[in-house]
C-alpha cells in the first residue's frame, strides 16, 4: 500500500520525552516548548503525565502547565493518564476549562513488564482503565488506548500477535478512538512491523493505529516509514530524540538510545518523500536548537547538525518542507 499523501504527527517532547530525563525543566520552559511546538504547525501534541510526583517529579507541574500553555481549537492537547487518582487531577483541570483533548492509557501487552511497570496484572488495570473512559467519555475526552511492548519485552522476550489483540480489542470495545502500538523498548523491525501489524489490521479492520517507536536500535524511522506503507496516518516522535524507557524497578534491561523517533529527522524525511504534515521545517528547527539549550546537552537530531536538503543552492530558503503543508 502506498505512503499516504499526508500523516497527522504527534509531538511527544513534553511527556514522553521528559519522562526520563534527569534534568528538571522549568514549568516556564516547558509552556514555551509546547507553545514553540505549536507555531510549527502541530495540531497534535503530547503536553504532561499525570503520574504521582513522587514518582515523576518531572511532571509535578501538571496542572500548572494545562493552565499556562496558549490554546487553540484546532490542537489536540494529549495528557498520559495512569490511574484513577491522576484522572481525579485532571477531572478538576477539565472543570477549570484548561484541561486535555485527549488522554493516553496504556497496558503493557507483556504482563510480566505491566506488572513491573504498573504495579497491576492485565485484569486488575483493564477494570481501572474501563472506569476511567467511561468518566473521560462524559467529560468529551478522547481516549488513545496504548498497546505497549507490541513486538517484544526484555522481560517476558518475545510476544504473539494474540497477545497484543488481547489488549488492542479491551480498548475498543470499551470505545477508545485510536491505538497506540508502542514499540517500547525498540525491539521491532520493518519485516516484524509488516507481520505483526498485517495481523492486527485484519483483525481490527476499522481501528486507527498509531505508530509509537522508540531509537533504542537505532530502528524508529525505518519502522514508522513501514507503518506509513501500511496505511498508517498517526505517527508519535520527539524533538532530539529524547524519552526513556518506563520505570520499573527492576535494573536497566535496555543499553543505548531509549528516546523515540526523531522528530525533525522523521518530518524532515516526510518532506522530501512529499508527504504533507503541516509542519514548517525551520521554525521546528528552531524549537530543536531550543530544546538543547533548555536541556543543556546535544541531542540526536541528525538534520538539526546537517540541515535540511537545499535543491536550489541559488535560492537558499527554498529548503526542505518549507512548502508542504497539509491542505
Amino acid at each position: 500500500m502506498a505512503i499516504p499523501a499526508s500523516v497527522i504527527a504527534c509531538e511527544c517532547w513534553a511527556r514522553d520525552g521528559l519522562q526520563s530525563m534527569p534534568t528538571l525543566v522549568s514549568t516556564d520552559d516547558k509552556v514555551e516548548m509546547i507553545n514553540r511546538i505549536v507555531g510549527a504547525g502541530f495540531r497534535k501534541l503530547e503536553v504532561t503525565s499525570f503520574s504521582h510526583p513522587k514518582l515523576l517529579p518531572q511532571f509535578a507541574d501538571a496542572a500548572d502547565v494545562l493552565k499556562r500553555i496558549d490554546r487553540r481549537p484546532d490542537v489536540s492537547y494529549v495528557v498520559l493518564m495512569p490511574n484513577t487518582k491522576g484522572f481525579d487531577r485532571l477531572e478538576a483541570c477539565q472543570k477549570e476549562g484548561c484541561g486535555a483533548t485527549e488522554i493516553i492509557l496504556m497496558i503493557s501487552s507483556s504482563e510480566a513488564h505491566n506488572k513491573l511497570n504498573f504495579r497491576m496484572t492485565h485484569a486488575e488495570a483493564m477494570a481501572e482503565h474501563a472506569a476511567i473512559m467511561a468518566r473521560a467519555h462524559a467529560l468529551g475526552i478522547r481516549v488513545i488506548g496504548c498497546a505497549g511492548t507490541v513486538y517484544g519485552c526484555p522481560v517476558q522476550g518475545d510476544l504473539t500477535t494474540r497477545e497484543v489483540a488481547t489488549i488492542v480489542k479491551f480498548y475498543l470495545d470499551e470505545g477508545a478512538q485510536t491505538i497506540m502500538l508502542g514499540d517500547t523498548t525498540g525491539v521491532a523491525n520493518p519485516r516484524l512491523v509488516r507481520e505483526r501489524m498485517g495481523e492486527l489490521m485484519a483483525q481490527f479492520p476499522g481501528a486507527e493505529f498509531i505508530a509509537h517507536f522508540h531509537d533504542t536500535r537505532g530502528t524508529g524511522i525505518a519502522n514508522t516509514i513501514a507503518m506509513l506503507e501500511l496505511g498508517v496516518r498517526y505517527v508519535d516522535s520527539s524533538v532530539g530524540a529524547i524519552g526513556g524507557q518506563p520505570a520499573t524497578g527492576a535494573a536497566k534491561y535496555s543499553a543505548g538510545f531509549t528516546g523515540n523517533a526523531c522528530t525533525e529527522d522523521l518530518i524532515g524525511m516526510l518532506a522530501e518523500m512529499g508527504v504533507a504534515t503541516g509542519i514548517d521545517l525551520p521554525r521546528l528547527l528552531d524549537a530543536g536548537r531550543r530544546a538543547e539549550d533548555i536541556l543543556g546537552q546535544r541531542l540526536r537530531s541528525n538534520i538539526l547538525r546537517s540541515g535540511p536538503v537545499i535543491h536550489d543552492p541559488s535560492s537558499p530558503h527554498k529548503e526542505a518542507g518549507a512548502a508542504v503543508r497539509l491542505p
